[in-house]
C-alpha cells in the first residue's frame, strides 16, 4: 500500500515538474520574441539617429534621375535586403534591379548601363565581392552609395555617400544572426525609397498605377460605371407598389435592394435590411406599400466617380455602414443602376 501511495505520489510531483518547466519555457520564448523586437527597433531608431542629412540628402541626389535604374547589390542576408529594396522602388515610381555580385561577374552586370546609379549592401562592409565590383561599376560611370554595418571598414572608404547601418547587436540570444541589422538595412532602403516618392511627387493615383490587379488599383482606375448593374438589371419600383410586389421584384434581381423610382428620379431605396425590419413591427406586411418602409434620400454615387469614392461612402457612412448605392447620371442626375460592395471588392 505504502509502495502504492509512493509512486503515484511521484507521479504527481514529475507531472507537476513538467508543467512547471512547459510553463517556463513558455514565458522564456515569449520573453525572447519580446526582446527580439525591442531590439530590431532600437537598431532601425539607432540607424535614425544616424542618418546625416547631408549625406541623405547626397544618397537621393544620386538616386533620382528621369532615366536609367539604380542597381541594388548584396550578398547573404543583404542580398534579401536589396531584392526587397528593389521590388519597392519599382512599384513607388523609381526603377531598380537587384544584381547579385557573383552572378553580375559572369554576365549579368549587363543590366547595368552606364551611368545608372549602384547601392551596395553590406553588413561588414568588407564583403569580398562588392570590393571586386566597386572599380568595375566606377569604369562605367557609376555613382555608389553604401549601407553599411560598419564605419570603418573598406567599403566605407570607396563609396560616394556612407550610410551607417551599423547596430549594437544582432536581436537574437546568440548575438550572432542577422535579425536587427537587417531590420536597420531594410528600413534605411524604405527611407530612401520613400524620400524618393516625395521628391518625385508619386500620389496614390501613380502607385495604382504600378498595382492594377490591387484593390488599390481598383479604387483609383476604374468607375462606378464600370461595375456598376445598369437599371435594367435592377428592381425599380414606384412608391405606391405593394409590399409583395416588391418582394417579387427583389426576388427577380437578386442584388439586395431596389430602388424607387418615379419619371427616371430616385425617390428612395428599399433594401433586404428594410423588409426584415418592418417584419419585426408589423404582422401583414400586405398591408404595407413600398412608400411606408423605404427610406427617402439616399445615399448616392455618380457613374463617372471612382471605385474608392463609392466604397468611401459605404463604409463611413452614419450612422451604420451600406452595403449598396444608387446610381445617379453624372449630367443629368437621372436613376442609372445599383452597385454593391461586392462589386467593388470583386477583381
Amino acid at each position: 500500500m505504502e509502495t502504492r501511495v509512493s509512486f503515484h505520489l511521484l507521479l504527481r510531483t514529475n507531472e507537476s515538474d513538467v508543467i512547471e518547466r512547459m510553463l517556463k519555457m513558455r514565458y522564456t520564448e515569449l520573453d525572447e520574441a519580446k526582446t527580439v523586437l525591442t531590439k530590431e527597433a532600437s537598431a532601425i531608431q539607432e540607424a535614425s539617429n544616424n542618418l546625416l542629412p547631408d549625406a541623405f540628402k547626397s544618397a537621393l541626389d544620386i538616386l533620382y534621375k528621369d532615366s536609367g535604374k539604380i542597381i541594388i547589390t548584396g550578398i547573404g542576408k543583404s542580398g534579401y535586403v536589396g531584392q526587397k529594396m528593389a521590388a519597392m522602388m519599382c512599384s513607388t515610381g523609381s526603377p531598380a534591379a537587384f544584381l547579385h555580385p557573383s552572378e553580375a561577374v559572369h554576365g549579368d552586370l549587363g543590366i547595368h548601363q552606364t551611368g545608372d546609379p549602384v547601392i551596395f549592401l553590406s553588413n561588414s562592409g568588407a564583403t569580398p565581392e562588392l570590393i571586386y565590383l566597386e572599380p568595375v561599376f566606377r569604369s562605367r560611370g557609376a555613382k555608389i552609395i553604401g549601407i553599411l554595418g560598419k564605419t570603418n571598414s573598406p567599403l566605407a572608404e570607396k563609396v560616394d555617400v556612407f550610410l551607417n547601418a551599423t547596430v549594437k547587436e544582432e536581436a537574437d540570444h546568440l548575438g550572432i544572426v542577422p535579425t536587427a541589422s537587417f531590420a536597420a538595412a531594410s528600413a534605411l532602403g524604405d527611407a530612401l525609397g520613400s524620400a524618393l516618392m516625395k521628391r518625385r511627387g508619386f500620389d496614390r493615383n501613380e502607385y495604382a498605377k504600378t498595382h492594377p490587379a490591387g484593390q488599390l488599383g481598383r479604387n483609383l482606375i476604374l468607375r462606378v460605371q464600370d461595375v456598376f448593374h445598369s437599371k435594367e438589371k435592377v428592381a425599380c419600383l414606384e412608391e405606391s407598389a405593394l409590399i409583395k410586389d416588391a418582394v417579387l421584384e427583389m426576388s427577380k434581381y437578386p442584388l439586395g435592394a431596389a430602388c424607387v423610382v418615379k419619371d427616371q428620379s430616385l425617390q428612395g431605396i428599399l433594401t433586404d435590411g428594410d423588409l426584415r425590419r418592418a417584419l419585426q413591427t408589423t404582422d401583414n406586411l400586405n398591408q404595407l406599400k413600398v412608400v411606408d418602409i423605404m427610406s427617402r434620400n439616399p445615399q448616392t454615387v455618380r457613374s463617372d466617380q471612382h471605385l474608392g469614392i463609392a466604397l468611401e461612402l459605404m463604409e463611413k457612412r452614419t450612422p451604420s455602414p451600406i452595403s449598396v448605392l444608387p446610381v445617379l447620371c453624372p449630367n443629368t442626375e437621372n436613376f442609372s443602376g445599383l452597385i454593391r460592395l461586392h462589386d467593388i471588392l470583386t477583381g
